[in-house]
């Protein structure tokens, strides 16, 4: 080959090079996307397992104060009407509101259930607030989770050059599932009682969802 046929070949490896080594990041980064992407919604997946298991324990819990407290409509209807939005909810701020509001029913009815001590020695309500302490409690762990994974995908989304992978092929940022400063407050709830060996049981279920949500960047 003349020097001439070697000047023009030259050009051409160069660009290929240069093709092979875009094509070589585009593809690892966006594998990165969709791994991490991947990782968010199992991790949504496992909020949504638990929420529904709440979801669940719920009419329990309403059946059961009924039996002891009917005349208290008012605080039973809130309970039922805050469970329906939940069941509602799709986004994580959708969920987050909802969730919030249900927390509060709750609270309010735990309020009550305290002028019935007979209620709050019945062995089933004892097993449901058990119950929903314990998925509360891992509400808050995959509420963690989740708001992490999301985080690290966030980062894949704003910064070089996962920011151009982005635009092009339409990955945009996620919701963290957060809750609002006044779903961080503990109710105050006075259960003065003989009997407190359920109450351990009663407060994570109000408020153990917050503590795990890492800070936004």
């Amino acid at each position: 080959m003349n020097l001439k046929g070697k000047g023009c070949l030259i050009p051409i490896v160069i660009v290929a090079a240069i093709i092979l080594i875009g094509v070589t990041l585009f593809a690892g980064n966006y594998n990165k996307f969709m791994t991490s992407e991947e990782t968010v919604n199992q991790q949504w997946s496992k909020i949504d397992v638990q929420l529904q298991r709440r979801y669940d324990l719920i009419p329990n819990l309403v059946n059961t104060v009924k039996g002891y407290a009917e005349h208290e409509k008012e605080v039973i209807q809130a309970v039922s009407n805050a469970r329906a939005a939940l069941g509602g909810a799709r986004t994580p701020d959708e969920l987050a509101a909802a969730d919030q509001q249900l927390q509060g029913a709750l609270s309010r009815l735990l309020v009550v259930v305290e002028n019935y001590p007979t209620l709050k020695a019945d062995a089933q309500f004892t097993q449901l607030m058990d119950e929903l302490a314990g998925t509360e409690n891992r509400i808050a762990v995959a509420r963690g989770d989740y708001n992490n994974a999301v985080a690290e995908y966030n980062k894949l989304v704003r910064r070089f050059p996962g920011v151009f992978i982005a635009r092009i092929m339409g990955f945009s940022e996620k919701q963290y599932f957060e809750t609002t400063p006044e779903s961080r407050t503990n109710p105050e709830v006075d259960f003065g009682t003989e009997d407190t060996s359920w109450i351990p049981a009663l407060r994570p279920a109000l408020s153990q969802l917050a503590y795990l949500i890492p800070e936004g960047e």
